[in-house]
């Protein structure tokens, strides 16, 4: 898993939706989470920049003293809430940043064939709303939010705004699929404005 996953990451990249040292992944392993340390280059990450932590988000033997991104407590939040959830993708791609400013609690979709790109969705012919999320620094932020609006969160994946997006899913090949699904249907909305 660590080297697809820091392939995928270095891909992402490449697509511009990780600039700087931004954006944060993660997975589970064995019941082991693992997640990316703070501060990488994503052109350049590798196996070695992944680091584990415990189900409260304290980094684990041998990596103490290696920080991990300062939104580990949403991947945290995900898995203790999204059982199913596997791996977890954290994207800066511009479409969604730039959907969050046009809508206010939820981004809606409707009559889109890639929304079947989303686990459970098995026609174009149906609406589907992504939650967006305020963006804060503070984790109890989230861990509020993600508890009060849980049911509303029904494709895998949320926008935070004017910062990106969560996606998640059973394995990578899924995780891929909700956020890259996301993003295309963000881009097909914004070329309407």
């Amino acid at each position: 898993m660590k080297a697809s996953l820091a392939e995928t990451i270095r891909a992402y990249h490449q697509k511009g939706w990780s600039p700087a040292t931004s954006t944060n992944y993660s997975f589970k392993e064995d019941g082991q989470i693992w997640v990316s340390r703070s501060g990488v280059d994503k052109s350049i990450f590798n196996t070695e920049d992944f680091i584990s932590i415990d189900v409260n988000g304290k980094v684990t033997a041998p990596f103490e003293g290696i920080k991990p991104s300062d939104e580990t407590m949403i991947h945290v939040l995900i898995y203790r809430l999204f059982p199913e959830a596997q791996v977890i993708l954290h994207s800066h791609s511009k479409n969604p940043v730039l959907i969050s400013k046009k809508y206010e609690l939820i981004f809606p979709v409707e009559n889109y064939e890639l929304q079947k790109g989303f686990s459970g969705v098995s026609t174009h012919a149906c609406s589907i709303q992504i939650p967006i999320f305020e963006n804060a620094q503070e984790m109890s932020y989230f861990e509020q939010v993600l508890i009060d609006r849980k049911s509303e969160i029904q494709q895998h994946c949320f926008i935070i705004r004017q910062h990106g997006t969560y996606a998640w899913g059973e394995n990578l090949f899924a995780a891929k699929r909700h956020l890259e699904t996301l993003d295309y249907l963000c881009e097909c909305e914004l070329n309407q404005f």
